[in-house]
């Protein structure tokens, strides 16, 4: 089995698109007008409209629904990130800090809500 990766239901696929362009500085692949993949690091997160997964009738996932899901990526610098990042003061949700096991970490959301955990590990002793 290999992983293949994770998917987000948006309703706004072209904005989606766009933020997490900007975020990883990486085009994303469009294989169809409903679907793009951001591949970074050899993980993909996956886009997608709704039409994706509609033959899940009742059970299908919906956009800008409340999860328990935090999408996560390890940069070398937060703060430098969350500089380059600006001006999304209203998408903050953490501004960067240290977390009590050591993480420097800002969390963003996304333009459907979803968090988003930029990270770096501290240095080695």
């Amino acid at each position: 089995m290999q992983f293949a990766s994770v998917r987000v239901i948006t309703d706004d696929l072209d904005g989606m698109t766009a933020f997490y362009e900007r975020l990883t500085r990486t085009e994303a692949r469009r294989p169809a007008p409903v679907f793009a993949e951001i591949v970074t690091g050899g993980i993909v997160l996956a886009l997608a409209a709704p039409v994706t997964v509609a033959s899940l009738g009742d059970g299908a996932p919906s956009p800008r629904a409340a999860g328990s899901a935090i999408v996560e990526f390890l940069v070398d610098d937060v703060d430098a990130e969350f500089e380059r990042l600006q001006p999304a003061a209203e998408a903050v949700v953490l501004p960067p800090t240290t977390m009590p096991w050591g993480n420097r970490s800002t969390i963003l959301r996304d333009p459907d809500g979803n968090l988003v955990n930029l990270f770096s590990r501290p240095a080695p002793e």
